[in-house]
């Protein structure tokens, strides 16, 4: 057998020593972020499992804005007062989401929980085997009582499948999320920032409800709020949506 030459021991050596401290720096920066989302979870009183370590990475490696693709939709109407934004009336098309609905004591836990589920399934876990690719926003329906006084307990977190899996979504291997087709519908949608809970919705809607001119068209139980950044961020760029009655 010929000898291995000094410099091709060497090229041989180094390349796996590069590996193995890339290895190093992939598992480090896991660690990192898994320890995070468990310090942002303990905060909403969610535990979050060592086996989300690699959907949170690879979200995380994947979060470029750049990257992001934006639910479409046709602007109809802007309505202003004094120069501020008070809301936008639009219309989003018929389209298909992966839904799942969770029913924790609160609000942020039932989120917290639902979108760990969909980062599952958007990052490998279903029929395809592929990470399917970040779309904004993330949805969560909530419903309150007629009176607009209180929310109910169960809470749907919704993603909307990228524009190339719309006509055959790729099933999830967690028998929990389900793939739904919502109509076309439109909405009447107020921006808001910061933490999302019971108390914070609930002011949100009563501030829409008292801006909108004809509340009545809109449905009085069923409202989406929509995060444009993810669960863990501090301060959330969030939007309320309010249904127009079909």
């Amino acid at each position: 057998l010929p000898e291995e030459s000094p410099d091709s021991a060497y090229h041989s050596h180094g390349s796996s020593l590069e590996e193995e401290a890339a290895e190093r720096m992939d598992d480090e920066e896991q660690e990192r972020l898994l320890s995070y989302w468990q310090s942002v979870g303990r905060g909403h009183q969610v535990d979050v499992p060592r086996d989300m370590a690699e959907p949170i990475q690879q979200l995380t490696r994947n979060n470029n804005p750049q990257e992001r693709q934006s639910i479409p939709f046709t602007l109809i109407q802007r309505k202003e007062k004094l120069g501020d934004l008070l809301y936008e009336k639009r219309q989003y098309g018929k389209a298909k989401w992966a839904c799942i609905t969770m029913k924790e004591k609160q609000y942020e836990q039932s989120i917290c929980l639902g979108f760990m589920k969909l980062m599952r399934y958007i990052c490998e876990q279903n029929s395809s085997g592929l990470y399917l690719g970040i779309t904004v926003p993330i949805v969560t329906i909530v419903h309150t009582n007629e009176a607009q006084s209180a929310m109910t307990q169960a809470v749907t977190v919704a993603y909307y499948l990228p524009e190339v899996l719309q006509d055959e979504p790729p099933h999830p291997f967690d028998s929990d999320i389900i793939i739904e087709e919502w109509p076309a519908t439109i909405v009447y949608s107020r921006s808001f920032r910061g933490i999302t809970n019971e108390d914070s919705i609930m002011r949100e809607i009563n501030l829409l409800a008292a801006i909108l001119e004809s509340p009545e068209l809109c449905l009085r139980d069923t409202f989406i709020i929509a995060g444009y950044t993810n669960p863990a961020a501090a301060n959330r760029h969030n939007e309320i949506w309010f249904l127009q009655r079909p």
